[in-house]
């Protein structure tokens, strides 16, 4: 099957992708099981549930790959229909990427060979064919004017564009792309196709934040019926209205996007389990007066109405509970000192020519969670691996921090277990040292528990050697992490427990994820890959969002001039005051991030002026198994961290006053 389905079914035509009592094995496992749902025309649908529940099968019931063991699927007739595939087919290796998106709807391509054909008979063509031929030829060209095939050039460029593609590589064949940029060419086919339904299985793999974005953007002004498969909570909330849980065989229909579907999940099943309490209730009441009666001649009438009324009632059916990893708690990491990491007029080049990275000034300070956010390519996984020292700097000078214990996991790290070990023993080889009960608890946090640590590595499935080695890493938290798309593998609630667990994380942390609402989250600071250097934003993700948009539009001129009072080009008045308004926007947002950075340090200044004062306690009034020694450096470190905490403050604070 193409890319673009084609699909027509006999009968009356529904107007919706209709499923009607469908029920699928793989196996012996039940993957749906009589589900019935409907996507109305239009409808831009989220399809979640945990990892085999059965999403991509439903993709692929509706695309004809597979037949449901019973039930139907209906489909409009001669459905335009779009599905990317993860894998480029056979035999178009060799055509150029641009053509290739061109060619998306295969109506236009002949529609295109009959309009040249018309056209080279009517040279030599006879009087009374002529007007047949222009005719046909009117009709031709209307169809392709309707399909956008006078278009269809600028649409395709635009979405190549959008998914990252150079213009220079428009014309380089299919074939020379790796596996992630082909994915990213079948996607472009797709969208520019055009479809009635349109299906996409997780499509912000092997994307970057500002593709996504595109993406989000793009597919918002989508007019067909969207069903969308993904773990990405940021396009399920910005493009879904309606959400399907699958799970347990069965497929759920919510009102709202993700988060609205979260929330009335959890409302519904407390509703089904109280009506299912009331049913239990009153059919407990039934049959004990069946029970009671039944022997009784005078009683037989009532005996058999409430036996009828027993089989007439409908089984109240709970949602499945969603099976949670669990809380990760992390254990507090050895203490650093203030700066963790300095890199000084730093380059990598892999082949001495050409340079990824070059003339980096980079200081990395204790505390700081850091996002690295820009288009593949542009050096961030270098960027990390310059960090980490796994590459060798091709000249500048990285110098590393007192008491640094670092933790680097790249973006294979999972791959370095050993296939024989159990879950359990895959952690405690690297904790030789921790407590059973301790190593347990953090297997819990990232979902095993019970006999689930005794399954061996080599049958885990991705996910789950994502979350074990996850376990590994941060067993004996480093106080400086580095993550390579952290997030890859992962359910959504996955997700959201290490979420939760970096976002409390008492270390230093840099990160490269694909995940916008996990850099939302977890991010107090961005940097920007500019090659060849980079871009730093002294603020969480949606400040830098915020500076990337007012940049784009000319609204951000230097702080210096702006306080200098530099002379407003503008003549007009108009223009004038729309400068001056958008000025003033620039010094709010400036103003409100000064002050979250002060609230940040007084609020860590008075945690910190509290222990000391504990501590300081503990000391006046000893007792026999005081640790001395422990305690008077503790002072210290707690007096070198307000310290630190200070003069972020008295910075802040002074930059508000020049603000003012």
């Amino acid at each position: 099957m193409d890319d673009l389905a084609f699909c027509a079914w006999l009968g009356d035509p529904p107007r919706m992708v209709d499923f009607r009592g469908v029920s699928k094995r793989h196996g012996a496992q039940v993957v749906l099981d009589e589900v019935s749902f409907r996507c109305n025309p239009g409808e831009h649908i989220g399809i979640v549930g945990p990892n085999g529940a059965g999403k991509t099968t439903i993709f692929t019931l509706i695309t004809r790959e597979a037949e449901p063991d019973g039930g139907e699927v209906l489909l409009p007739t001669n459905c335009r229909l779009g599905y990317v595939r993860q894998h480029v087919g056979a035999g178009i290796a060799d055509r150029q990427l641009l053509s290739h998106v061109e060619a998306a709807l295969p109506e236009l391509v002949e529609l295109e060979e009959e309009t040249h054909a018309i056209e080279a008979r009517l040279k030599d063509a006879p009087p009374g064919e002529t007007a047949l031929l222009l005719e046909r030829l009117g009709e031709v060209q209307t169809r392709f004017e309707t399909l956008g095939g006078y278009t269809i050039r600028p649409r395709a460029e635009q979405a190549l564009s959008g998914l990252g593609f150079s213009e220079a590589s428009f014309q380089d064949p299919i074939g020379s792309f790796s596996g992630g940029w082909q994915s990213r060419a079948e996607l472009a086919r797709v969208l520019v196709a055009e479809p009635e339904v349109l299906l996409l299985d997780e499509p912000s793999n092997y994307l970057d934040i500002p593709t996504i974005e595109w993406l989000q953007r793009y597919l918002r002004e989508f007019k067909g019926t969207l069903l969308l498969v993904s773990h990405d909570r940021y396009l399920l909330n910005a493009l879904t209205s309606v959400t399907f849980e699958v799970s347990g065989g069965r497929v759920e229909r919510y009102s709202g996007s993700y988060d609205a579907y979260v929330e009335q999940r959890e409302l519904r099943y407390e509703q089904r389990l109280a009506a299912q309490k009331n049913q239990d209730r009153r059919r407990d009441q039934i049959e004990s007066f069946v029970t009671r009666f039944r022997a009784k001649s005078t009683k037989a009438a009532q005996v058999q109405s409430k036996i009828k009324m027993l089989e007439r009632m409908d089984k109240v059916e709970l949602p499945q509970r969603l099976v949670s990893p669990g809380t990760i708690r992390l254990r507090p990491p050895p203490h650093s000192g203030v700066e963790l990491m300095r890199l000084e007029d730093a380059g990598m080049s892999y082949d001495g020519s050409r340079w990824v990275l070059r003339h980096l000034d980079l200081r990395i300070t204790r505390g700081e969670k850091i996002v690295l956010v820009g288009l593949n390519g542009l050096g961030k996984t270098t960027l990390l691996r310059m960090l980490a020292g796994a590459l060798e700097l091709s000249e500048g000078k990285r110098a590393t921090g007192h008491k640094l214990v670092m933790g680097y996991q790249s973006q294979d790290f999972a791959e370095t277990m050993t296939p024989q070990h159990s879950v359990y023993d895959a952690v405690k080889a690297v904790a030789a040292d921790v407590p059973d009960q301790e190593v347990r608890r953090l297997l819990g946090g990232f979902g095993f528990s019970g006999d689930s640590i005794d399954k061996r590595v080599q049958v885990l499935s991705g996910g789950e050697k994502i979350r074990v080695a996850f376990a590994r890493l941060l067993i004996k938290p480093p106080n400086f992490l580095l993550l390579d798309e952290p997030t890859t593998h992962l359910d959504i609630q996955a997700r959201e427990a290490l979420e939760k667990a970096l976002a409390s994380y008492a270390g230093t942390l840099c990160l490269v994820t694909h995940d916008v609402d996990f850099a939302r989250k977890v991010a107090t600071s961005v940097i920007a890959m500019t090659p060849p250097g980079i871009t730093r934003y002294a603020g969480g993700y949606d400040y830098y969002k915020e500076r990337v948009e007012r940049e784009a539009r000319g609204v951000v001129a230097a702080p210096a001039a702006r306080r200098a009072g530099a002379p407003i080009a503008p003549q007009d008045k108009k223009a004038q005051r729309r400068v001056r308004a958008q000025q003033r926007q620039v010094r709010q947002a400036e103003e409100r991030e000064l002050k979250r950075t002060i609230r940040q340090a007084e609020k860590r200044v008075e945690l910190m002026e509290t222990e000391r004062a504990t501590v300081l306690e503990a000391l006046s009034s000893p007792d026999p198994e005081t640790d001395f020694q422990s305690l008077n450096r503790r002072i210290r470190e707690l007096q070198s961290e307000i310290d630190y905490s200070t003069r972020q403050w008295e910075a802040a604070a002074e930059a508000l006053d020049e603000l003012g």
